[in-house]
């Protein structure tokens, strides 16, 4: 944890509770993923509940209270995705990577997520890794797009 940082970030923000989104952006940016440790700092820092913390933390997909891997795979699963196939699509990962959605790969290459919308349900189905959308998807198209990140990685 970089304390440093954190402090100067709360310091921007005159130490008042509109610096914890952005210190929980930096933690998840440089890190992965926000532990107990970040937290307790940030609700001494801040003077807010650690227990509020934790609540944002878990309540935003963008972050993570466990390591993740490289790519994080976020597989949409609203009504819309659900409709058009998201379920077919969170299978084919799960066979294609060997892992269940909340798993990372022994490798730590990638990481599944099952998310509440991506907002790209005029697009269903639909899926995002690192922040790319993915849309249409077949389990043919996930294949590929795996296999191409699988590759990237490889080069």
């Amino acid at each position: 944890m970089d304390r440093g940082k954190l402090k100067e970030i709360i310091k921007d923000y005159e130490g008042k509770r509109q610096a914890l989104l952005p210190c929980l952006h930096y933690i998840q940016k440089k890190h992965g993923y926000i532990n107990e440790k970040v937290m307790s700092f940030l609700a001494k820092e801040l003077g807010i509940p650690r227990v509020d913390i934790y609540g944002v933390v878990s309540f935003y997909s963008m972050f993570s209270l466990q390591p993740q891997g490289k790519y994080v795979i976020r597989v949409c699963a609203s009504l819309s995705c659900y409709l058009k196939g998201s379920n077919n699509i969170l299978n084919t990962l799960k066979e294609v990577l060997g892992i269940d959605a909340g798993e990372t790969t022994p490798d730590g290459k990638f990481t599944i997520e099952e998310v509440s919308c991506l907002g790209l349900c005029d697009k269903a189905p639909a899926m995002m890794i690192n922040g790319k959308d993915y849309i249409n998807l077949t389990s043919d198209k996930v294949k590929d797009i795996i296999e191409s990140y699988k590759k990237e990685k490889e080069s």
